[in-house]
Protein backbone atom coordinates (compact mmCIF):
# COMPACT_ATOMS: atom_id res chain seq x y z
CA UNK A 1 0.00 0.00 0.00
CA UNK A 2 2.65 2.31 0.82
CA UNK A 3 4.64 1.73 -2.86
CA UNK A 4 1.26 2.32 -4.25
CA UNK A 5 0.66 5.96 -2.23
CA UNK A 6 4.04 7.20 -3.64
CA UNK A 7 4.36 10.09 -5.93
CA UNK A 8 5.29 9.21 -9.52
CA UNK A 9 6.97 12.07 -12.07
CA UNK A 10 7.26 11.50 -15.57
CA UNK A 11 8.14 13.50 -18.74
CA UNK A 12 6.18 13.21 -21.22
CA UNK A 13 6.27 13.75 -25.34
CA UNK A 14 6.21 17.15 -25.27
CA UNK A 15 8.63 17.75 -22.94
CA UNK A 16 6.68 18.42 -19.89
CA UNK A 17 7.23 17.29 -16.09
CA UNK A 18 3.77 15.38 -14.77
CA UNK A 19 3.80 14.60 -10.93
CA UNK A 20 1.17 12.86 -9.35
CA UNK A 21 1.23 12.16 -5.34
CA UNK A 22 0.03 8.61 -6.13
CA UNK A 23 -0.82 6.86 -9.08
CA UNK A 24 -3.59 7.56 -10.84
CA UNK A 25 -7.08 6.15 -10.63
CA UNK A 26 -9.43 8.02 -12.78
CA UNK A 27 -7.75 8.54 -16.53
CA UNK A 28 -9.31 10.07 -19.06
CA UNK A 29 -8.14 9.25 -22.82
CA UNK A 30 -8.56 11.74 -25.52
CA UNK A 31 -7.63 8.88 -28.59
CA UNK A 32 -8.13 5.69 -29.75
CA UNK A 33 -4.74 4.56 -29.21
CA UNK A 34 -3.91 6.17 -26.26
CA UNK A 35 -6.92 3.78 -24.85
CA UNK A 36 -5.77 0.80 -26.28
CA UNK A 37 -1.87 1.59 -24.57
CA UNK A 38 -4.20 2.01 -21.16
CA UNK A 39 -5.36 -1.36 -21.67
CA UNK A 40 -2.09 -3.08 -23.15
CA UNK A 41 0.06 -1.98 -19.96
CA UNK A 42 -2.62 -3.49 -17.33
CA UNK A 43 -4.45 0.02 -16.34
CA UNK A 44 -7.86 -0.34 -17.61
CA UNK A 45 -9.92 -0.67 -14.92
CA UNK A 46 -8.12 2.76 -13.92
CA UNK A 47 -10.29 4.45 -17.23
CA UNK A 48 -13.55 6.47 -16.84
CA UNK A 49 -13.58 7.88 -20.17
CA UNK A 50 -12.27 8.02 -23.67
CA UNK A 51 -12.89 9.48 -27.12
CA UNK A 52 -15.12 8.01 -29.82
CA UNK A 53 -13.71 5.53 -31.57
CA UNK A 54 -11.91 3.81 -29.24
CA UNK A 55 -12.84 0.42 -29.90
CA UNK A 56 -10.04 -1.83 -28.90
CA UNK A 57 -9.77 -4.18 -26.59
CA UNK A 58 -13.78 -4.57 -27.20
CA UNK A 59 -14.13 -3.92 -23.26
CA UNK A 60 -13.29 -0.12 -23.93
CA UNK A 61 -16.91 0.31 -26.03
CA UNK A 62 -18.51 0.27 -22.65
CA UNK A 63 -16.40 3.44 -22.08
CA UNK A 64 -17.72 7.27 -21.32
CA UNK A 65 -17.40 8.78 -24.59
CA UNK A 66 -16.00 12.77 -24.21
CA UNK A 67 -16.19 13.68 -27.58
CA UNK A 68 -13.77 12.89 -30.80
CA UNK A 69 -10.32 13.40 -30.36
CA UNK A 70 -10.18 16.46 -32.79
CA UNK A 71 -12.86 17.93 -30.47
CA UNK A 72 -13.54 17.00 -27.02
CA UNK A 73 -16.05 18.02 -24.68
CA UNK A 74 -14.13 19.38 -22.06
CA UNK A 75 -17.57 19.48 -19.80
CA UNK A 76 -18.18 15.95 -19.56
CA UNK A 77 -14.56 15.60 -19.64
CA UNK A 78 -14.57 17.58 -16.22
CA UNK A 79 -18.01 15.47 -14.87
CA UNK A 80 -15.87 12.39 -15.03
CA UNK A 81 -13.30 14.07 -12.28
CA UNK A 82 -10.27 12.24 -13.67
CA UNK A 83 -7.07 12.41 -11.51
CA UNK A 84 -4.75 12.10 -15.03
CA UNK A 85 -5.86 12.72 -18.68
CA UNK A 86 -3.60 11.60 -21.24
CA UNK A 87 -3.62 13.53 -25.00
CA UNK A 88 -2.51 13.17 -27.94
CA UNK A 89 0.30 15.94 -28.99
CA UNK A 90 -0.90 16.04 -33.10
CA UNK A 91 -4.49 14.60 -33.07
CA UNK A 92 -6.04 16.83 -29.90
CA UNK A 93 -6.05 20.47 -29.96
CA UNK A 94 -3.15 22.11 -28.03
CA UNK A 95 -5.95 24.98 -26.97
CA UNK A 96 -8.23 21.79 -25.09
CA UNK A 97 -5.06 20.54 -23.49
CA UNK A 98 -3.56 23.99 -22.17
CA UNK A 99 -7.52 24.88 -21.14
CA UNK A 100 -7.48 21.03 -19.15
CA UNK A 101 -4.23 22.03 -17.63
CA UNK A 102 -5.21 25.48 -16.67
CA UNK A 103 -8.25 23.79 -14.54
CA UNK A 104 -5.73 22.33 -12.63
CA UNK A 105 -5.58 18.42 -14.42
CA UNK A 106 -2.73 16.67 -14.64
CA UNK A 107 -2.16 16.06 -18.59
CA UNK A 108 0.27 13.72 -19.97
CA UNK A 109 0.93 14.10 -23.74
CA UNK A 110 1.82 11.42 -25.92
CA UNK A 111 3.35 11.54 -29.44
CA UNK A 112 5.74 8.46 -29.84
CA UNK A 113 7.90 8.77 -33.70
CA UNK A 114 9.64 5.55 -33.69
CA UNK A 115 8.95 1.83 -31.95
CA UNK A 116 11.37 2.86 -29.09
CA UNK A 117 9.12 5.99 -28.74
CA UNK A 118 6.26 3.45 -28.37
CA UNK A 119 7.82 1.38 -25.89
CA UNK A 120 8.67 4.39 -23.83
CA UNK A 121 5.48 5.84 -23.60
CA UNK A 122 4.09 2.23 -22.49
CA UNK A 123 6.22 2.38 -19.57
CA UNK A 124 5.51 5.80 -18.66
CA UNK A 125 1.56 5.79 -18.99
CA UNK A 126 2.42 2.38 -16.77
CA UNK A 127 4.17 4.55 -14.22
CA UNK A 128 1.89 6.98 -13.86
CA UNK A 129 -1.08 4.45 -13.79
CA UNK A 130 1.06 2.27 -10.99
CA UNK A 131 1.56 -0.75 -13.30
CA UNK A 132 4.88 -0.23 -13.92
CA UNK A 133 5.73 -3.98 -13.82
CA UNK A 134 2.95 -4.85 -16.27
CA UNK A 135 4.07 -1.84 -18.77
CA UNK A 136 7.47 -2.74 -19.03
CA UNK A 137 6.61 -6.58 -19.56
CA UNK A 138 4.14 -5.53 -22.28
CA UNK A 139 7.23 -2.77 -23.68
CA UNK A 140 9.80 -5.32 -23.83
CA UNK A 141 7.25 -7.67 -25.82
CA UNK A 142 6.33 -5.15 -28.16
CA UNK A 143 10.02 -4.42 -29.28
CA UNK A 144 11.57 -7.96 -29.25
CA UNK A 145 8.58 -8.77 -31.79
CA UNK A 146 9.89 -5.70 -33.33
CA UNK A 147 13.53 -6.73 -33.40
CA UNK A 148 12.54 -10.13 -34.70
CA UNK A 149 11.26 -9.13 -37.92
CA UNK A 150 13.84 -6.17 -38.21
CA UNK A 151 17.05 -9.37 -37.94
CA UNK A 152 14.50 -11.70 -40.59
CA UNK A 153 13.67 -8.77 -42.70
CA UNK A 154 15.70 -5.50 -42.71
CA UNK A 155 18.57 -6.27 -44.83
CA UNK A 156 17.05 -8.06 -47.80
CA UNK A 157 16.82 -6.71 -51.12
CA UNK A 158 14.98 -3.74 -50.96
CA UNK A 159 11.39 -2.44 -52.10
CA UNK A 160 9.95 1.10 -53.03
CA UNK A 161 7.01 1.33 -51.50
CA UNK A 162 4.16 3.94 -51.44
CA UNK A 163 2.17 3.88 -48.34
CA UNK A 164 -1.21 6.04 -48.80
CA UNK A 165 -2.55 6.59 -45.48
CA UNK A 166 -6.01 9.32 -46.86
CA UNK A 167 -7.90 9.52 -49.92
CA UNK A 168 -9.52 12.38 -50.65
CA UNK A 169 -6.80 14.61 -49.94
CA UNK A 170 -4.71 11.70 -51.25
CA UNK A 171 -1.89 11.80 -48.48
CA UNK A 172 1.19 9.33 -47.21
CA UNK A 173 4.08 9.69 -44.64
CA UNK A 174 7.23 11.02 -44.80
CA UNK A 175 10.57 8.76 -43.08
CA UNK A 176 9.93 10.52 -39.80
CA UNK A 177 6.40 9.01 -39.34
CA UNK A 178 6.33 5.52 -37.56
CA UNK A 179 4.75 3.71 -40.14
CA UNK A 180 8.48 4.95 -42.19
CA UNK A 181 9.80 2.57 -39.02
CA UNK A 182 7.56 -0.27 -39.92
CA UNK A 183 8.48 0.11 -43.62
CA UNK A 184 12.03 0.42 -43.14
CA UNK A 185 11.98 -3.16 -41.11
CA UNK A 186 10.72 -4.40 -43.75
CA UNK A 187 13.55 -3.52 -45.79
CA UNK A 188 11.35 -1.39 -47.72
CA UNK A 189 12.25 2.26 -49.24
CA UNK A 190 9.43 4.64 -48.80
CA UNK A 191 9.39 6.52 -52.23
CA UNK A 192 8.39 10.06 -50.65
CA UNK A 193 10.79 9.60 -47.18
CA UNK A 194 12.17 12.41 -48.29
CA UNK A 195 9.28 15.35 -47.97
CA UNK A 196 9.47 17.71 -45.05
CA UNK A 197 5.86 17.44 -43.76
CA UNK A 198 5.12 14.40 -41.86
CA UNK A 199 2.04 13.48 -43.75
CA UNK A 200 2.30 15.09 -46.98
CA UNK A 201 -0.54 16.00 -49.19
CA UNK A 202 0.12 14.39 -52.64
CA UNK A 203 -1.37 14.30 -56.29
CA UNK A 204 -1.75 10.66 -58.10
CA UNK A 205 0.70 12.26 -61.02
CA UNK A 206 3.73 12.45 -58.58
CA UNK A 207 2.55 8.53 -57.28
CA UNK A 208 2.97 7.74 -61.04
CA UNK A 209 6.28 9.46 -62.09
CA UNK A 210 7.75 7.83 -58.67
CA UNK A 211 6.27 4.54 -59.98
CA UNK A 212 6.87 2.18 -56.86
CA UNK A 213 6.61 -0.99 -56.73
CA UNK A 214 4.34 -2.04 -53.59
CA UNK A 215 1.11 0.63 -52.69
CA UNK A 216 0.29 -0.65 -49.35
CA UNK A 217 -3.13 1.47 -48.13
CA UNK A 218 -5.20 1.23 -45.07
CA UNK A 219 -8.80 1.53 -46.54
CA UNK A 220 -11.90 3.64 -45.54
CA UNK A 221 -11.97 0.76 -42.62
CA UNK A 222 -11.24 -2.12 -41.11
CA UNK A 223 -11.97 -5.15 -44.03
CA UNK A 224 -12.69 -2.14 -46.81
CA UNK A 225 -9.44 -1.68 -49.21
CA UNK A 226 -11.13 0.29 -51.88
CA UNK A 227 -8.80 2.74 -51.80
CA UNK A 228 -5.96 0.63 -52.85
CA UNK A 229 -7.62 -0.99 -55.33
CA UNK A 230 -8.71 2.05 -57.28
CA UNK A 231 -5.10 1.98 -58.32
CA UNK A 232 -5.97 -0.75 -60.40
CA UNK A 233 -7.13 1.80 -63.40
CA UNK A 234 -3.07 2.64 -63.57
CA UNK A 235 -1.84 -0.08 -65.20
CA UNK A 236 1.01 1.27 -66.32
CA UNK A 237 2.19 1.41 -62.36
CA UNK A 238 4.87 -1.78 -61.58
CA UNK A 239 3.05 -2.02 -58.38
CA UNK A 240 -0.44 -2.61 -60.39
CA UNK A 241 1.74 -4.75 -63.04
CA UNK A 242 2.47 -7.25 -60.83
CA UNK A 243 -0.26 -7.19 -58.55
CA UNK A 244 1.04 -5.68 -56.17
CA UNK A 245 -1.60 -3.34 -54.30
CA UNK A 246 -1.82 -4.63 -50.74
CA UNK A 247 -4.63 -3.59 -47.62
CA UNK A 248 -3.51 -3.60 -44.05
CA UNK A 249 -6.29 -3.21 -41.43
CA UNK A 250 -5.78 0.34 -40.24
CA UNK A 251 -5.93 -0.16 -36.47
CA UNK A 252 -2.64 -2.28 -37.11
CA UNK A 253 -0.36 0.52 -38.08
CA UNK A 254 -1.98 3.84 -38.12
CA UNK A 255 -2.08 4.05 -34.43
CA UNK A 256 0.58 4.09 -32.10
CA UNK A 257 -0.25 1.23 -30.37
CA UNK A 258 1.62 -2.68 -29.51
CA UNK A 259 -0.34 -3.86 -32.43
CA UNK A 260 1.78 -2.07 -35.09
CA UNK A 261 4.04 -4.49 -34.68
CA UNK A 262 1.49 -7.24 -35.84
CA UNK A 263 0.90 -4.83 -38.50
CA UNK A 264 4.66 -4.40 -39.25
CA UNK A 265 4.48 -8.22 -39.74
CA UNK A 266 1.85 -8.14 -42.11
CA UNK A 267 3.95 -5.88 -43.99
CA UNK A 268 7.21 -7.81 -44.35
CA UNK A 269 5.05 -10.40 -45.76
CA UNK A 270 3.72 -8.53 -48.57
CA UNK A 271 6.90 -6.87 -48.70
CA UNK A 272 8.16 -10.49 -49.29
CA UNK A 273 5.55 -11.47 -51.46
CA UNK A 274 6.49 -8.56 -53.92
CA UNK A 275 9.99 -10.04 -53.66
CA UNK A 276 9.24 -13.52 -55.09
CA UNK A 277 7.15 -11.71 -57.96
CA UNK A 278 9.63 -9.61 -59.35
CA UNK A 279 10.01 -11.31 -63.32
CA UNK A 280 14.22 -11.42 -62.83
CA UNK A 281 13.76 -13.51 -59.64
Amino acid sequence: MMAAASPVTVEDDGGHELRLDQPAQRIVSLAPHITEVVYAVGAGDRLVGATQYSDYPPEAADLPRVGGYSRIDLERVLKLEPDLIIAWRSGNAGSQIERLRDLGIPVYVSEPRRFEGVASSMRRIARLAGTAAAGDAAAQDFLDRIEALRDEYAHRPPVRVFYQVWEQPLMTINDQHLIAEAIEVCGGDNVFGHLDRLVPRMDREAVIEADPEVIIGGGMGEDRPDWVRAWERWEDLTAVQRDNLFFIAPSLLQRHTPRIAEGTALMCEKLERARLRRPDR
